[in-house]
């Protein structure tokens, strides 16, 4: 991995949610934002995690589970108000539940989309009343690899969920051009817990190695900040060549 330098203030002045902050690749987007200049709003429904995260970054921490709707709506009111504003939406939250269709349930089928898809909808909209006042926001929702390109059994629902919150991005792009730019990064394997029981499986992909999540926050870094003023409705494959190998 190829070490980059945080702390050059690319996102100075700019107030960022970051849902799933507790840990994995929220909490690495949470560190390198607030690093890189950034106030944030870290959201969350474990509590602990949030705790961690919050003391590292000294960000506010808003514990929320947000596949309830009116609980995000407050959440996402309570990080207006505390940054005073709101430019830019990270939804890092997800979960993969493991199962072949056979075996899987249904209460299974639709908790995975209710985090994955439903959770990633609801943030961004309860967002847009804020943002609607600001110029250049912008939002980066995190899929998957397995959201282009599904190769593995037992990952129907998590596949379809990640691969529906690829085509929300691309519709949310069409549809909040030209003020808010929607993009999507769809990682392959990082090294959080999500991971475990498939670490083996790097032999698919052209680098040969897992992803840390720091790697994956730089590429979020990239879309929201203004480096890549020219990027919606994107959805660009951090994977180590994963989708094409």
């Amino acid at each position: 991995m190829t070490k980059i330098s945080p702390g050059t203030a690319r996102l100075q002045g700019r107030r960022i949610i970051v849902t799933g902050a507790a840990s994995g690749i929220g909490r690495a987007v949470a560190l390198l934002f607030a690093e890189e200049g950034a106030s944030l709003a870290l959201l969350d429904r474990d509590a602990n995690g949030l705790a961690q995260t919050a003391e590292k970054t000294r960000c506010r921490p808003i514990e929320v589970d947000i596949t309830q709707e009116r609980a995000v709506d407050e959440a996402v009111d309570e990080a207006g108000v505390a940054l005073g504003g709101i430019d830019g939406v990270v939804n890092a939250a997800g979960i993969m539940l493991v199962g072949r269709v056979g075996d899987l349930s249904v209460d299974s089928w639709r908790r995975t989309l209710d985090v994955n898809l439903t959770g990633t909808y609801l943030v961004v909209r309860s967002s847009l009343r804020w943002m609607a006042k600001e110029q250049q926001g912008t939002v980066v929702n995190i899929a998957s690899a397995a959201g282009l390109l599904p190769n593995a059994p037992g990952l129907t629902a998590y596949a379809a969920s990640k691969g529906a919150v690829i085509n929300l991005g691309r519709a949310l792009a069409a549809e909040l051009a030209p003020s808010i730019r929607v993009n999507t990064v769809c990682p392959g394997m990082v090294d959080t817990p999500m991971a475990e029981g498939f670490r083996a499986n790097v032999g698919n992909y052209a680098l040969k190695r897992i992803a840390d999540p720091a790697e994956i926050a730089q590429v979020v870094l990239f879309l929201t900040s203004v480096e890549s003023s020219y990027v919606t409705g994107a959805a660009l494959a951090a994977d180590g060549g994963r989708s094409f190998h």
